[in-house]
């Protein structure tokens, strides 16, 4: 998994270092996370492998399944992409680049499970707190696993805050165990 991410760095710095330039960055983001849709679509994976396609048909294919969510640019990095044998890197070069985006306009995604529904007040003093902790905008994803028990477990990119009842049930127990 690590290798993946290196071989992507370079091309997800390079398109966005473009898209930063030209003031696309958003409309880069979507035409990368479409394409990293279209390339993990089981039939598409299916047809990207065939070895009787050549790379600039492959580029086509990938180009003509996208349309005209994809500009000019967009359709030559698919195309040094296909070129390079690199295709299967859309996904991670989609999550990297929004990984940048995110540190360019100092915002960051916020996952938050909780035991239960959490009224908008309540959501809303959550996500100031960690505006504060983390210095930077947040957008909060909301979800409920009643497994927790109860409390809440907040995830941040690799930033985890696990204050649920049911890990401070399994530390109990880890240390009455010890």
């Amino acid at each position: 998994m690590a290798e993946l991410n290196t071989i992507a760095r370079p091309y997800t710095k390079a398109a966005f270092d473009f898209a930063l330039e030209k003031g696309e960055v958003d409309q880069w983001s979507k035409m990368l996370s479409l394409a990293a849709a279209v390339v993990n679509d089981s039939e598409m994976k299916r047809v990207l492998g065939t070895p009787s396609l050549s790379v600039e048909q492959k580029a086509d294919l990938l180009i003509a399944v996208c349309g005209k969510q994809v500009n000019e640019a967009g359709k030559n990095f698919l195309t040094l992409l296909s070129q390079n044998r690199r295709l299967a890197l859309l996904p991670e070069i989609s999550n990297q680049f929004n990984e940048l985006k995110a540190n360019h306009e100092k915002s960051i995604e916020i996952d938050m499970v909780t035991a239960y529904d959490l009224d908008a007040e309540l959501v809303e003093k959550l996500a100031q707190a960690l505006r504060t902790k983390l210095g930077r905008e947040i957008k909060v994803t909301s979800t409920t696993d009643k497994s927790i028990i109860g409390g809440v477990i907040i995830r941040a990119n690799d930033l985890v805050i696990d204050g649920s009842v049911r890990a401070k049930l399994a530390k109990l127990a880890e240390a009455m165990n010890s």
